[in-house]
């Protein structure tokens, strides 16, 4: 690590504290009814306590199943298309006007058609979390292999290189980078989705959680739960970046 990103990590360290003191010093001041706005030590002892009797575990497991699942099968879908629409102008023709249509639409109201049609199911949610976490990974893998220099395919052209190896020699390494990018906002996308849908269902996870804790004016218990979706979107960020580095480093 170099001086300069060790500076940079104690700054955004400080960044964060610093706000922690500042809702400290909210709360002990009585500028926000504690009704609204708990303590820090409040909203931490509501996420000890919940650590504690496994209701948070559960809700975690729940929601970070569904989130996984249904970006799963989004980024499976979105590179497969993606990479059929960006190799195939044929392809293309045939299936771009039918994602120009569904592109627009967003997922939140895709939602009550889910329910009508699945109903308050885990079917429902992870539908809806593919639906709305497909496009950033779908765009993506399209602008990837545009960005493709046309060169490498009239080298392999030349060399006669077979399909499968063009596309796992050129098109995959190059087109990775954008990939990647698609693939870690969809990943959040997902993450979001997962707790709007289950606030409507009757699922176990951290969004249901929320909103019984809001219901109840229980505030701890709701900010423990943002606070654990805080944390969990920057695990799954961070995890996504070293991944990146790892699979990329060639590219340094």
């Amino acid at each position: 690590m170099t001086m300069r990103s060790a500076f940079l990590n104690a700054g955004g360290i400080g960044v964060f504290l610093g706000l922690l003191g500042l809702w400290e010093l909210i709360t002990r001041f009585g500028l926000v009814s504690p009704v609204f706005l708990p303590s820090v030590g409040d909203t931490f002892g509501a996420l000890l306590e919940q650590g504690k009797d496994g209701s948070l575990v559960r809700a975690v497991m729940g929601t970070g199943g569904r989130m996984l699942l249904g970006f799963s099968l989004a980024a499976l879908v979105g590179c497969g298309v993606g990479l059929l629409i960006g190799l195939s102008s044929q392809a293309r023709h045939y299936i771009e006007p039918s994602l120009e249509f569904l592109r627009p639409l967003p997922a939140s109201a895709v939602i009550p058609v889910a329910i009508l049609l699945l109903g308050l199911t885990k079917t429902m949610i992870i539908s809806v979390i593919v639906f709305g976490s497909l496009w950033p990974v779908l765009l993506a893998t399209i602008q990837g292999i545009k960005s493709v220099e046309p060169r490498l395919f009239e080298m392999a052209r030349t060399m006669e290189l077979p399909h499968r190896t063009v596309i796992a020699s050129i098109v995959l390494p190059s087109a990775l980078p954008d990939i990647f990018s698609g693939l870690r906002l969809a990943l959040t996308v997902s993450l979001i989705l997962a707790v709007v849908t289950e606030m409507m269902s009757a699922e176990t996870g951290l969004g249901a959680t929320i909103l019984y804790a809001a219901r109840s004016f229980r505030s701890p218990e709701l900010f423990a739960g943002v606070v654990t979706l805080g944390a969990i979107g920057f695990g799954i960020n961070a995890m996504m970046e070293v991944a990146q580095r790892h699979l990329l480093r060639w590219r340094t």
